[in-house]
């Protein structure tokens, strides 16, 4: 199957991922939908719900294409912590995960040209060592935290402070590589590949 690949997401890191696999979407075509949380809604329901959300809106506009969109939700425990767009929402993210363990979840959907809607739960748990109000500082300063899930990016200086994960590490940075392979190929995809 060549059908079109259709990347249903506004991130860089995941485009940057996909061409780090050899996978090339032939367009980005970002959803623009409602990301906010339903009430009590759980961490994995949310990155799983938002997913299909993305991917089946990006679908009405290109009709016979796989459609790939994914969700990332930094949880602790039971609580989804936002996007950080300010410095007081960053600051209150790294707190909050400093010294703890915490798990990020990617929620992927893919649309089949037939219309076959297969997702996938991806969890990788995330230790932070505990944070200095120097290392919190000097984080914040670095401007790295803006927009990101958690308020942290792990391909960034958060790395030095993370001392344990397990799970996916591409899932962290936003798209787990393992799993949308695994999709991709079950649907017999043979799209663009980068080179």
């Amino acid at each position: 199957m060549s059908a079109e690949l259709i990347l249903a997401s506004a991130s860089p890191r995941r485009l940057d991922l996909l061409r780090q696999a050899g996978i090339e979407p032939n367009h980005v075509d970002p959803a623009e939908i409602d990301e906010t949380p339903l009430k009590a809604e759980i961490p994995d329901k949310h990155a799983v719900r938002v997913a299909v959300e993305k991917a089946q809106a990006v679908a009405l506009r290109h009709p016979g294409a796989v459609i790939l969109a994914a969700d990332t939700v930094v949880a602790c425990g039971r609580r989804i912590l936002p996007k950080a767009e300010d410095e007081a929402t960053a600051a209150r993210c790294l707190n909050l995960i400093s010294g703890r363990r915490h798990r990020v979840l990617g929620g992927i959907a893919l649309i089949a040209p037939d219309g076959r809607l297969l997702t996938r739960l991806v969890e990788s748990t995330v230790i932070f060592k505990r944070l200095s109000p120097t290392e919190t500082r000097t984080y914040l300063a670095s401007d790295e935290w803006r927009g990101k899930a958690g308020g942290y990016a792990i391909q960034g200086r958060a790395a030095s402070y993370i001392r344990y994960i397990s799970g996916s590490y591409s899932n962290v940075v936003g798209l787990s590589l393992y799993d949308v392979h695994q999709l991709l190929t079950g649907i017999g995809w043979a799209g663009r590949t980068g080179g």
